[in-house]
């Protein structure tokens, strides 16, 4: 074995031209670069940043192996993207005005996938040799104006783990403005994975909410990945408490700095996220919305039906099961509606076969059960994760309607 282990994961790894090896690894609590020459492995640098993120799916190493033995990668720093080259034991940053991105290929000549705070993403060619760049393709060709576009901000608070990080995305439509001494309403994203990463670049979905009035914080909540391994082990056995917790305070910091209004407050998720939304609609009652993309209610009926890359993935996040069983009932929101008191939006898929349709009707009946609002959309050519344009278009729509009757208001028109 070269290298991994208990709680140190070894990742991409490639071989050198001199026949070494090169990979990733988290000994030092970052994915940074190592090299293992077939006897010893030692770090090609020591850098509190993470140079990967999770292995969640295949795709080829993130980093260029260049041919005077230096590495072309990239890394995060608070949050956002670096790309340079580590040569001699130094990182040197490439100029870019990108947040997101990540590099792969063979030598000088690179591929990178560049995220931009204000624009759709770009794929571009790059010759670090020659130091020349080629566009190859864009995410999207769109007749935005500057002016509709809302850019993160950065926001952090302290939890009794240490700080939390998010984006905040205000409203931002110069066409409306609201009444004098209203706040706008605010809604929370709960990511999914739960060790994924929200970054800060231009989405579509994002510019919808925020140029019809609603602001959007996305918050990269205990365990998200991106700020090293400590920040992702928080949620070990604290899933449903630690993420739900962050996203709430993230609530509240905004309400504490004057921009959201505390009465007009939503949350959202979808999958995992989708569980951390109904967890926190179950166990406070800061926000007055809420919105579930086939999301998890019932854990142990997640247990029964998992699929085989996430088996007893749960035991790790929450409690090994069956033993811990106690502890899975009490943080499945199914089982404590009796703290929800707010309506709530339910989409699934009916071929979803990671988070059965059984889930979001379960969860659909025991709410109307409680009398209280619910609204269930079943689509029926959707799996986890909803793909086609119709079904992505009504989910903005009905989402859009639902707020709109919640928080009693007209949402601004935005742009089609």
């Amino acid at each position: 074995r070269v290298a991994g282990g208990p709680r140190v994961s070894a990742v991409h790894p490639s071989w050198a031209d001199d026949g070494s090896l090169v990979y990733l690894s988290a000994a030092s609590g970052h994915w940074n670069l190592h090299r293992w020459d077939g006897s010893d492995a030692r770090p090609l640098h020591a850098h509190p940043a993470d140079l990967c993120g999770p292995m969640w799916s295949p795709g080829p190493a993130p980093y260029s192996l260049l041919p005077d033995g230096g590495v072309a990668c990239s890394w995060l720093e608070d949050g956002l993207a670096r790309l340079g080259v580590l040569r001699d034991c130094a990182l040197r940053a490439l100029p870019t005005r990108a947040v997101s991105g990540t590099i792969t290929g063979h030598g000088e000549r690179v591929v990178a996938l560049l995220g931009f705070a204000d624009r759709p993403a770009e794929l571009r060619l790059l010759d670090l040799g020659a130091r020349t760049g080629e566009l190859l393709a864009r995410a999207a060709t769109l007749d935005l104006p500057a002016e509709l576009v809302s850019q993160a901000r950065p926001l952090s608070w302290e939890s009794p783990d240490g700080p939390v990080h998010a984006w905040f995305y205000p409203p931002t439509n110069p066409a409306h403005t609201a009444p004098d001494g209203e706040l706008p309403p605010v809604q929370v994203w709960s990511h999914g994975g739960p060790t994924g990463f929200s970054s800060p670049d231009f989405r579509l979905a994002t510019q919808f909410w925020t140029s019809r009035g609603i602001g959007i914080l996305d918050v990269n909540y205990s365990g998200s990945s991106g700020y090293g391994r400590a920040y992702r082990e928080r949620l070990v056995g604290s899933w449903g408490v630690s993420d739900v917790r962050d996203c709430v305070a993230g609530a509240q910091a905004l309400v504490a700095a004057g921009l959201a209004d505390p009465a007009r407050l939503s949350i959202r998720g979808s999958s995992a996220g989708g569980f951390t939304t109904l967890a926190a609609l179950t166990s406070t009652d800061v926000f007055a919305a809420g919105i579930s993309l086939y999301g998890i209610g019932d854990l142990e009926a997640l247990a029964r039906t998992d699929h085989k890359f996430e088996s007893r993935y749960l035991d790790r996040l929450v409690a090994p099961y069956p033993d811990g069983r106690q502890t899975w009932v009490a943080r499945s929101p199914i089982h404590r509606l009796d703290r929800l008191s707010c309506p709530m939006l339910i989409l699934q898929g009916r071929l979803d076969t990671v988070v059965p349709p059984s889930q979001a009707e379960a969860m659909a009946a025991a709410v109307r059960a409680r009398g209280l609002p619910v609204e269930l959309v079943l689509f029926d050519e959707e799996g986890h994760g909803f793909r086609r344009a119709e079904s992505i278009a009504e989910t903005a729509g009905r989402s859009l309607a639902f707020l709109g009757r919640v928080h009693g208001f007209t949402p601004a028109a935005g742009p089609s």
